[in-house]
């Protein structure tokens, strides 16, 4: 069979897509991979009860995905080219401007200094979508985020399921929710491509720690908060599942 030129220009730009997903998609957020040797240590005791290892990486985590969700939030919001990917570029600036309310308010009383940059791998993730245009540009950002939601969701349980700490229990319950509301708008842009994404979730490049972290603030810089647009309300909470078709 002959193949146009039409089909062969197609062709390598989903070719490039894939390879782009594999390079980018790793863990969204700080410390996926254990970054202490001990996540069960104490690191301190609070009047919430005590902080592990695992409640202070939690914390930086939901912080730093905002730092680069909400951007990209922003860039869907402007630049998506269909209903369903700028109503999820919504869901993202909203979700994150919650959840980093929460990080800012809790971070003091826990003694957690929150960065406010993104790590470099997440500013690469914003890079690499921000390269891109039209329906290029909806498709590498809902599978980039896809991916990395899709990782991050065990972590959230796993977290609410061990930790100590009301204040950590609390933000773990939101961002189980924020979550999934993500995901669900994600897939509801038609875009997702399960196969990598699936693969991607399982398989993530094993990358230098340092890729990982979100640079330290600056002594006394002011910490940055995050927020929505004037007027953009829109539910985060946990979506209700879709009812099956009744079988007659």
């Amino acid at each position: 069979m002959r193949i146009t030129r039409a089909t062969a220009g197609t062709a390598l730009v989903a070719g490039a897509l894939v390879l782009t997903l594999t390079a980018l998609a790793y863990p969204a957020m700080l410390g996926v991979r254990n970054a202490g040797s001990d996540q069960a240590r104490v690191v301190t005791e609070t009047r919430y009860g005590p902080l592990t290892e695992q409640d202070r990486d939690f914390v930086v985590k939901v912080r730093a995905a905002g730092l680069w969700e909400h951007p990209l939030g922003l860039m869907a919001m402007e630049r998506g080219t269909t209903p369903e990917m700028r109503e999820a570029g919504e869901h993202l600036v909203v979700g994150h401007s919650r959840l980093d309310a929460t990080c800012r308010r809790i971070a003091p009383e826990l003694g957690i200094t929150l960065p406010n940059l993104a790590s470099p791998q997440q500013q690469q993730f914003v890079s690499t979508v921000d390269g891109t245009t039209g329906k290029q540009f909806d498709t590498t950002a809902v599978n980039i985020m896809r991916i990395t939601h899709g990782q991050i969701f065990p972590v959230i349980a796993k977290v609410r399921a061990n930790t100590k700490n009301s204040l950590v229990r609390q933000l773990a319950d939101q961002a189980n929710d924020t979550v999934l509301d993500h995901i669900t708008v994600l897939e509801k842009t038609g875009l997702v491509n399960f196969d990598q994404v699936n693969f991607q979730q399982t398989a993530p490049p094993n990358l230098p720690r340092a890729q990982l972290t979100p640079p330290a603030p600056q002594p006394g810089e002011p910490v940055l908060s995050l927020t929505a647009p004037p007027g953009l309300e829109v539910n985060t909470s946990a979506p209700t599942p879709t009812p099956s078709p009744t079988v007659r």
